[in-house]
């Protein structure tokens, strides 16, 4: 993995990680922050990722990614730009977005043909917002009880996160390793087709933890539907590297 830079000035005062936030939170979720986090972990207030990896468009055609995506927690948002490489000249150029409350994508073939358009509505806000809570992970003091997220134990090794942004209310199931770590996410999803959203079963795996920054991250992802004939995955990818910018940053 390529450096990962902290910024900010190690102010004592800036909001932190303590073991006193983990009171009431089911076993394997306060395992996972003692895993995840190192004492006095400073709050992350924006994330910046690097990714590289695989992207199918429809199951089985896979086609080589890079993307870069930016993450806030207050207000809670992310940007992500990528780019799709469909032949050797020709790439598509997709933003997914979730900002004040609204969800987007917009994919264009060399930035300047618009193959899909979608933004507003109920259905894009949530499928955004449960694009953030899984994504997350990538900054675990997101997930923090006092970030707004509410934990309840479904089983030894599964919990609820629920997570509610203005009128957007999300919740997913996260699976944890043996090792304390979160191994995967799963929920109902809306899901483009044509024109109406559909929900639809969506799992996402992670793995290859690395300490980044003071905090355990995944380093691989891959994310699928389960469609009621067939599995379709359709993001394989590797975070390059990541940038945090800390509570305790200078403004």
């Amino acid at each position: 993995m390529a450096d990962a830079r902290t910024t900010g000035s190690g102010s004592s005062a800036a909001p932190v990680f303590t073991r006193d936030q983990l009171a009431g939170l089911p076993d394997p979720v306060a395992r996972y922050f003692d895993v995840a986090l190192t004492p006095d972990q400073p709050l992350i207030r924006e994330a910046y990722f690097r990714q590289s990896g695989t992207f199918a468009l429809k199951p089985g055609a896979w086609s080589r990614f890079t993307g870069i995506e930016r993450c806030t927690v207050h207000p809670p948002g992310l940007v992500w730009d990528g780019r799709i490489r469909m032949a050797p000249l020709v790439s598509v150029h997709v933003r997914d977005s979730y900002i004040d409350g609204e969800g987007s994508t917009v994919a264009k073939i060399a930035g300047l043909i618009t193959v899909a358009n979608l933004h507003g509505g109920a259905e894009m806000a949530s499928g955004a917002l449960l694009r953030y809570l899984a994504e997350a992970v990538w900054l675990p003091t997101a997930l923090l009880p006092r970030e707004g997220v509410t934990w309840a134990p479904v089983d030894d090794r599964t919990a609820r996160a629920t997570f509610t942004d203005r009128d957007t209310t999300v919740s997913l199931d996260f699976g944890f390793g043996a090792r304390g770590e979160i191994v995967s996410a799963h929920t109902m999803r809306y899901r483009a087709v044509k024109d109406t959203f559909i929900l639809t079963p969506w799992s996402a795996r992670l793995a290859d933890y690395a300490r980044v920054s003071g905090m355990m991250i995944p380093m691989t992802s891959e994310v699928e539907w389960q469609l009621p004939d067939t599995t379709y995955p359709y993001w394989r990818g590797r975070t390059v590297d990541a940038e945090y910018v800390f509570a305790n940053a200078a403004p």
